[in-house]
């Protein structure tokens, strides 16, 4: 999705070159819909230049930081020596993470981005979270809850939920549910302990998850999955979850799990 609007001084922008000049250089800027600007020679390099296409040359994508805006003129000058390595690394994957979340929102809405149903729901996500691929990322650690208080219809959450869990990677998502055990029988607080001990040692869990299955007050176990993606550690949480409730119905006792943790004492 290309911006609409201009950027600001002192933004970093994408640039594809269009045109080379002996005076500087003509860009595309691929974030904003028909926005061109010039990088005056003085800004393509630090020290003298004496030629300029030994620095640029056409159709190559770099980036640069917007030094002034005229909007009355249609002009933007740019500076290609005032972005290091790091930042231009950095920008150039946010760019590209921002066309992927340009698909996937396509994918969630079947509908194609000049539509005015993309546009509005596009529109609400950035300005909830000023990235469209931040609120998909948002979107697999927290699911639907992501989009608390935001104009967006039910059906449309769903599928960008959906949408995000299928795609996004992220580093580390942790999170949590309860499992309430009990058992009345005479031995009850080793069958326990004996259905927390089968639930670690009978399942294997993958080498970048960890899970941790602690006592928290009487029935209740805090079971707290860390997992490199939303999908994978909501799954697993079932997984352990359903073996807990289920090896302690065999043992005579009871188990059921919930999201949240019970607060008798908050009455």
């Amino acid at each position: 999705m290309k911006y609409s609007g201009w950027p600001e001084v002192g933004d970093l922008v994408v640039c594809k070159v269009a045109d080379i000049e002996d005076f500087g250089v003509f860009c595309n800027l691929q974030e904003y819909e028909e926005k061109k600007g010039l990088i005056h020679i003085s800004e393509v390099a630090s020290g003298w230049v004496k030629n300029i296409r030994d620095h640029v040359r056409t159709g190559h994508l770099t980036v640069c930081k917007v030094l002034t805006v005229n909007e009355a003129n249609n002009q933007i000058d740019l500076s290609l020596k005032d972005v290091n390595d790091h930042q231009r690394s950095e920008k150039i994957q946010e760019w590209k993470n921002e066309q992927k979340a340009d698909k996937w929102l396509e994918m969630a809405l079947k509908s194609d981005p000049s539509t005015d149903q993309f546009i509005q729901t596009a529109s609400i996500l950035l300005e909830a979270y000023d990235s469209l691929y931040g609120a998909f990322e948002q979107a697999a650690i927290d699911g639907k809850s992501a989009f608390d208080g935001l104009d967006i219809e039910k059906k449309e959450i769903n599928s960008i939920v959906d949408t995000a869990i299928e795609n996004v990677t992220l580093s580390q998502v942790s999170i949590s549910g309860y499992v309430d055990l009990a058992c009345s029988s005479s031995d009850g607080i080793d069958s326990i302990r004996e259905t927390i001990q089968s639930a670690e040692e009978d399942l294997t869990l993958p080498e970048d998850v960890t899970l941790e299955i602690m006592y928290v007050g009487s029935p209740e176990y805090l079971l707290k999955i860390v997992a490199p993606n939303y999908k994978l550690a909501e799954s697993l949480l079932e997984t352990y979850s359903n073996h807990l409730i289920e090896t302690i119905t065999q043992k005579g006792g009871t188990g059921s799990f919930h999201r949240d943790r019970h607060r008798d004492d908050d009455a």
